[in-house]
């Protein structure tokens, strides 16, 4: 039996009007404010092109969270693989770990992180199926691990530094992969959660000992945390007019809560909007404990990675709190 642990992870989002400043100082606000509740790591997600969410430059953002903290772990979930050449996330990644030695972690995934415009900004190959993430992985773990005899490419900063990789994905595809590898999996339950329990299993099944000895399940979830369940869920209708003017294509700013979604959206939409925020947890501290727990015990997890959007920055800050009060001690099998 283990303790869980708490991670958050961060989009940078914005209200409306506000320039990018305001939100990037928010995120360092907040990753100064985990970590002295004792979350185990500050991540950061890679979009591009979506009006309201200022992560894009994940990596450029790692190092400046890092400088503002001290212990906390700084990373990302996370670079999507496709989008670069291997050696220059090897490069800044290295970097960053010389920088911040201990302190970094590299999550990778392999969908776009955009839609099929940002995509050929991107210089993407646009007949990518995704199938060459085994090989992309397989490259970037070379120039971060010790130089081989006929290796010819190097990465200067990043050889040998082995900065910890953890496998990202919504499908069998990375719990699969991540399973053969014996890396740590993180599944994406806060925008897909359809097959989490499935993928969970999969993870499992298909473990063989690689770089960890044994699984590492970790579970990206949305939750608000409140002093009443009423309280909660309406701050809750900020992350569900998020997804829902994400499904309008619509700029995703975070909006004030209101107190009811009728009227907002149409059944379909509400429909669209309650599949991907299915595995939300929104309550009080004892409501969130017991999803957590539920989470936990049905998943394997050994870690949560809360994502939390509220208008209010307070009660954003309130909610990490009374997560870390709920939670710990939570063991873990």
């Amino acid at each position: 039996m283990s303790e869980l642990r708490l991670s958050v992870l961060d989009l940078v989002g914005l209200r409306p009007g506000e320039e990018a400043s305001e939100g990037i100082a928010r995120s360092v606000a907040l990753a100064q404010h985990v970590e002295r509740l004792g979350y185990q790591r500050f991540l950061l997600a890679e979009h591009h092109s979506i009006a309201g969410i200022a992560s894009s430059a994940t990596a450029v953002l790692i190092g400046h969270i890092a400088g503002a903290t001290k212990s906390i772990r700084v990373g990302s979930a996370g670079i999507m693989l496709p989008n670069h050449a291997p050696l220059v996330v090897a490069e800044q990644f290295g970097t960053l770990e010389a920088l911040y030695p201990g302190r970094i972690d590299l999550g990778l995934g392999r969908a776009p992180g955009g839609d099929f415009h940002t995509m050929r900004a991107l210089r993407r190959d646009l007949k990518q199926t995704g199938d060459d993430f085994p090989a992309l992985l397989e490259e970037l773990r070379t120039y971060l691990g010790d130089p081989r005899p006929d290796q010819v490419v190097h990465a200067f900063p990043g050889e040998g530094s082995r900065v910890p990789v953890l496998l990202l994905g919504s499908s069998a595809f990375g719990a699969q992969l991540a399973g053969m590898l014996g890396l740590p999996y993180a599944f994406a339950a806060h925008f897909a959660p359809e097959y989490l329990y499935a993928a969970a299993r999969l993870y499992r099944e298909m473990f063989r000992p690689g770089v960890l000895q044994e699984p590492y399940m970790m579970v990206g979830v949305q939750v608000i945390a409140a002093p009443t369940d009423a309280e909660a869920k309406r701050l809750f209708t900020t992350p569900q007019q998020r997804f829902l003017r994400l499904i309008r294509n619509q700029p995703v700013e975070l909006l004030p809560p209101v107190d009811s979604m009728d009227g907002l959206w149409a059944d379909y939409e509400q429909a669209a909007v309650e599949s991907k925020l299915g595995a939300a947890i929104v309550g009080s501290s004892e409501t969130v404990r017991a999803g957590i727990e539920k989470l936990a015990r049905d998943t394997g997890a050994k870690e949560i990675i809360a994502v939390t959007d509220t208008y209010d920055f307070d009660d954003r800050l309130r909610s990490y709190e009374l997560l870390a009060e709920a939670v710990r001690p939570v063991p873990t099998v």
